[in-house]
């Protein structure tokens, strides 16, 4: 096992940036993600790793050998694609051993030369093929074909394939993305279960917020090429950077409303929130998840219209009109609601966020900030 480390790692393709000035130190042992939108440059990253794209600038560290001039297949690490890459001609054993054989076995004429150690070296591919697939559960699949298997058990044949190689890092480029949404949750489990047990350097590339936040040890969230923000799921969650890692991460998506601070309060409906001291006044941007309406106080009183209703079994996803502005929220499923009847919805000031209307940058409490929100009148009405 390794740690990698990214250091200012640049990749332009012509006059596109894909990747800029990238740096990141991934932990031994840790599962690292990397999330954003399509184009944003996360499996760029993932590629310059693996050596199958070479950055224009920077350097890779796997452990603590610089590779930047290592190839691929030399850098001791294992990579699962979105499209499972089987041979279609082979059965389950013989593309889960093919990598191991041309690593081990080498030439014919050196298997020939080399009879006793040739020998050791089958039955030691051949352990390790059989222990992966009974760790995978797919033992009773070993002489079929691709063909005869469904997409998770194709997979689980991909994942078998890089875990008989022992890597010191495990690269994973959207795997799920072509299962369906329940084999999805499952395989998650799986490979969740999989990296506790193995204990391998993981890095996972997905444009899925939700995979991220339930797999990651650490998320590393990119946009337009550049590090938004590395941190723990709660973390990235409860104290985003900037308006764009608040909005992509959680689901429903933050609702963020252009509002002004007058006297240190941002005015939203006509109610009131307490801003961070020393804000000036002026513009802001004023954010609220969607979990974060309540339909009983205590907090600060909105008065919005209900316009769209989505049950969701145990909860409702609502769009609120509050003077113009459309917010989301997400309430228990036994609240009772009419389309175009106004309700009362509280928020408390402490889960409010707020950003820089220009940056985007987060605002934050400081320590005496937080002391006088919590001593703050929260039973006011818009």
């Amino acid at each position: 096992m390794a740690g990698v480390r990214l250091d200012r790692v640049t990749k332009q393709f012509g006059k596109v940036t894909a990747l800029d000035s990238f740096s990141l130190d991934i932990v031994d042992g840790e599962f690292m993600v990397f999330v954003g939108p399509s184009g944003c440059g996360k499996t760029t990253a993932l590629r310059i790793i693996a050596g199958l794209e070479e950055s224009s600038s920077g350097s890779v560290t796997i452990g603590d050998r610089v590779v930047d001039d290592i190839p691929a297949k030399d850098r001791d690490i294992a990579m699962v694609f979105q499209s499972y890459a089987l041979y279609p001609h082979m059965t389950v054993y013989q593309n889960m051993a093919f990598g191991l054989r041309i690593r081990l076995l080498k030439s014919w004429w050196w298997q020939l030369t080399h009879a006793a150690e040739a020998k050791q070296r089958r039955q030691e591919i051949d352990r390790r093929v059989k222990e992966a697939a009974e760790l995978l559960g797919i033992e009773n699949l070993l002489q079929r074909r691709p063909r005869e298997l469904s997409g998770g058990q194709r997979q689980r044949v991909a994942l078998g394939r890089a875990i008989v190689r022992e890597p010191k890092v495990f690269l994973m480029d959207e795997p799920l993305s072509n299962l369906d949404a329940k084999l999805r949750v499952q395989t998650r489990a799986e490979l969740i279960r999989l990296h506790r047990r193995l204990g391998i350097t993981t890095i996972y590339v997905t444009h899925d917020q939700t995979e991220a936040m339930t797999m990651g040890d650490r998320i590393a969230v990119l946009k337009d090429g550049v590090l938004q923000q590395v941190a723990t799921p709660d973390e990235l969650y409860q104290r985003p950077d900037n308006a764009f890692v608040a909005t992509f991460i959680g689901s429903p998506a933050m609702n963020l409303v252009d509002t002004n601070v007058d006297r240190g309060r941002a005015r939203l409906g006509g109610a009131e929130f307490p801003v961070p001291a020393d804000v000036p006044g002026g513009k802001i941007l004023l954010g609220i998840r969607p979990e974060e309406f309540r339909a009983v106080g205590p907090g600060v009183e909105l008065r919005p219209l209900v316009d769209v209703v989505e049950p969701l079994g145990p909860t409702k996803t609502v769009v609120l009109n509050l003077e113009g502005e459309n917010l989301m929220a997400s309430l228990d499923a036994d609240v009772q609601l009419v389309e175009g009847e106004p309700i009362s919805v509280w928020v408390k000031p402490q889960s409010v966020h707020f950003f820089d209307a220009e940056s985007g940058e987060a605002i934050r409490y400081t320590a005496g900030d937080a002391v006088a929100v919590s001593k703050e009148d929260t039973s006011g009405t818009a």
